[in-house]
């Protein structure tokens, strides 16, 4: 599950809007909304947005940026951590070849049923395609399952770095997770970190783990936002 990353949405923000479910987040309290207004949707959390289907660029590049370093491998095997409203995993299957794999671990089983549900018209049916597998769990325990599992790791959940939601979250950017997560790729393989905002700290301790960092930072689609940022971090080839 990602989090909140936009400014709160709290009351008369969303009274124009239509909840058509809920769905609780495991291991915490409260839940998630589905809301929906004419052909436009939100997923909240205690009256804040966490993601809408009208903004998609920064998820979409988090994927095309780290498949573009996965052109040489003939069958990539990819990790999305955090299902959303699919715009990771489309832009991953558009830019893997067919014998690619990709596996998205989510969390919250609403968003899953949602996806299959109301929210169909957007996923476009990439949930029935061969290559992918979809885990109803914590992507930490997917991570964990098996060393150099992985060509590429994709993780956008929780805000990134700074997470809002859940502490639990931290867990997956701290210089322990960060050293599972490398445990957990291939040589060569990558890591690319979605966040809301830039953070210095996260970078260099994406360094001090071991990989070597790109930041790319991605024009916030609403006026005066600050940019959305995608690190791309690479295990070394001849990294033991």
């Amino acid at each position: 599950m990602r989090a909140i990353r936009r400014s709160p949405a709290p009351g008369a923000a969303l009274a124009s809007w239509t909840e058509l479910d809920a769905g609780p987040i495991p291991g915490r309290s409260g839940a998630l909304r589905l809301m929906r207004r004419e052909d436009e949707f939100l997923i909240v959390v205690a009256g804040m947005e966490l993601m809408g289907s009208h903004r998609s660029g920064s998820e979409q590049a988090l994927a095309t940026l780290a498949c573009a370093g996965l052109r040489d491998h003939p069958a990539p095997r990819v990790l999305i951590g955090g299902l959303g409203m699919g715009f990771t995993l489309r832009a991953a299957l558009a830019a893997l070849g067919p014998q690619a794999r990709i596996v998205v671990a989510e969390l919250v089983p609403a968003v899953v049923a949602w996806a299959r549900g109301p929210l169909a018209p957007i996923f476009g049916g990439c949930l029935d395609d061969p290559r992918v597998e979809i885990r109803e769990a914590d992507v930490t325990r997917v991570i964990q399952s098996g060393p150099e599992a992985f060509d590429a790791i994709l993780l956008d959940v929780d805000n990134g770095p700074r997470g809002l939601v859940s502490r639990a979250n931290d867990r997956l950017y701290d210089i322990w997770g960060l050293k599972r997560a490398r445990w957990a790729l291939r040589p060569g393989g990558l890591l690319g970190v979605w966040s809301g905002c830039p953070d210095r700290k996260f970078k260099a301790r994406l360094q001090r783990t071991g990989f070597a960092v790109t930041e790319h930072r991605i024009r916030a689609e609403r006026p005066g936002r600050a940019p959305h940022v995608v690190w791309i971090a690479t295990r070394p080839a001849g990294d033991a």
